[in-house]
């Protein structure tokens, strides 16, 4: 049997890949029926010790959550809410604008890339237009040359994110374990993509675990759920009991929780 004790355990959930099944652009995501009850149960079961990481804004997850507004890590950290409902704070300026011109004007000549300002990053789609990637890293990559050390170019699920550097999903997650409700917890952390890397990682040195969701990062074989439907499923095994039959889950079980 897989124990998770929700007095000892903390949840770590990313968004688009993990809790949410990926669509064509961040736009177009949909929130499956039951997950905000779902949510509401967890937050209760575990004493609050339930948080959202995530590369979007956080008051576009919480415009995704409503009326929900969870602990939560945004732009891979940059963007911070320590207690429920509580002030955000960004921790590093603005994107910078001329920077931004230049992706959006090269950019609007390769028809799908979809630019996403998130504040102190930029996000590039390029799901309508897989083709262009590596066209599209190239560009990105020339135009960070020659601006220091202040940026870097990050690769998730058919997007490349401009962000800067020293801030990860994972020193997100160091931070949010520090404060009160999440205090003495193991962290349980879920993610799908690269950027969940640090995540899961940091999640396993303080004493907790990394769960993965397959996708275009993790294979199956590797994987502890087949995508966002199973990720659900199991958070609301666990809120009908701490005790779950790891026969009942269609793909790989977590161990070690």
């Amino acid at each position: 049997m897989i124990t998770v004790d929700p007095t000892k355990y903390a949840l770590f959930l990313d968004l688009d890949g993990t809790l949410l099944d990926i669509q064509v652009t961040p736009r177009d995501v949909e929130i499956p029926d039951g997950l905000i009850a779902t949510l509401r149960q967890l937050i209760e079961k575990f004493g609050g010790a339930v948080a959202i990481v995530t590369g979007r804004r956080i008051d576009d997850a919480d415009r995704l959550l409503s009326p929900l507004q969870l602990v939560t890590a945004g732009v891979h950290g940059i963007e911070i809410r320590l207690t429920p409902g509580g002030p955000i704070s960004s921790i590093e300026p603005t994107f910078p604008i001329s920077l931004l011109g230049k992706i959006m004007s090269f950019s609007s000549n390769m028809v799908g890339i979809e630019i996403e300002p998130k504040g102190a990053a930029v996000s590039v789609h390029y799901r309508n237009a897989p083709e262009q990637r590596d066209k599209l890293e190239r560009e990105l990559i020339s135009l960070l040359l020659g601006r220091g050390q202040s940026l870097e170019l990050s690769h998730g699920r058919m997007v490349f994110e401009i962000l800067p550097k020293a801030y990860s999903k994972g020193h997100a997650l160091a931070a949010l374990a520090n404060t009160p409700s999440f205090l003495h917890r193991k962290p349980i952390m879920i993610g799908d993509d690269a950027p969940d890397v640090p995540a899961l990682k940091m999640a396993e040195e303080l004493g907790g675990i990394g769960l993965k969701v397959a996708g275009e990062h993790f294979g199956l074989a590797e994987a502890h759920f087949a995508g966002p439907r199973e990720v659900r499923r199991w958070l609301g095994q666990l809120n009908a009991s701490t005790s779950i039959d790891p026969l009942q889950l269609e793909t790989k079980p977590p161990t070690g929780v």
